[in-house]
């Protein structure tokens, strides 16, 4: 099995002169640092919620299961562990990786593609995937990223350094634009031109999806629905549950037991 135990170093794929290289484990509390891959990585959970920074752009991803992230070759990211997490990465070379997007995405992971990227996680690292039966999952899983739908849990960052602060910690809650422009000390107007020019949004609709962001990420972590609403600063239990259902087109409850 293509495990390695948790909170080890994780394993340098291109090492193993492989284009096909799958990894599956349990982490917690894990910081991956800032870095890029030559290999392209596909990167998912099957329990627990995964957080990555994309550097150049800024995009901030939330990975619940049945999200699949999509990182080409060379692109700096930088993940991100606070509970306990299954965790499971394919990284993918060439030729496969021509055939794949040359930008990050976020996808949904149909049952069909979770079974071939778990069969490929479980194989060993010197698998041959070039001949015979292995070389039909790994077409098949390729066909199937392809197909598979797109979806927009990738939020951007504004890029100005005087609003670095709202992308180096997402788990607390962006302060309202009065108070963020008393911290930066800059008008109203100056942040909310800022913020639109680097993310194409208001100010108040980037706080919103930041909140649905935050939501997703405490609500698949178990958190109680009540404890979620009081953390991202709504009123009441039902005003959280409007917001959510205006966010996504159903409820927590219901989303979590899609998830």
């Amino acid at each position: 099995m293509a495990g390695i135990p948790p909170f080890s170093r994780f394993i340098v794929p291109e090492t193993y002169l492989n284009p096909i290289v799958g990894v599956s484990c349990r982490l917690e509390d894990h910081d991956s640092g800032e870095h890029s891959h030559p290999m392209g990585q596909i990167v998912f959970t099957c329990q627990g919620c995964l957080r990555i920074r994309f550097a150049y752009p800024a995009f901030l991803c939330m990975l619940p299961p049945t999200r699949i992230a999509w990182i080409p070759p060379g692109v700096v990211h930088h993940a991100r562990i606070r509970r306990p997490v299954e965790y499971r990465s394919v990284y993918i070379g060439a030729p496969y990786v021509d055939a794949l997007p040359s930008t990050p995405q976020v996808m949904a992971i149909t049952p069909l593609l979770k079974e071939l990227l778990i069969h490929i996680c479980h194989a060993p690292f010197d698998t041959d995937w070039s001949t015979g039966k292995a070389n039909q999952i790994i077409d098949l899983c390729v066909a199937e990223m392809r197909d598979a739908p797109r979806h927009t849990l990738l939020l951007p960052l504004p890029s100005d350094r005087r609003l670095a602060m709202l992308g180096q910690h997402p788990e607390r809650l962006p302060p309202a634009l009065g108070e963020l422009a008393r911290q930066v000390g800059a008008c109203e107007r100056t942040i909310a031109r800022m913020v639109r020019r680097d993310t194409g949004m208001s100010y108040q609709e980037w706080r919103q999806q930041w909140k649905l962001f935050r939501a997703i990420e405490m609500l698949t972590v178990d958190e109680r629905l009540s404890t979620v609403a009081q953390e991202l600063g709504f009123t009441s239990d039902s005003a959280f549950i409007a917001f959510f259902r205006g966010m996504t087109g159903t409820t927590p409850k219901a989303y979590c037991r899609h998830e």
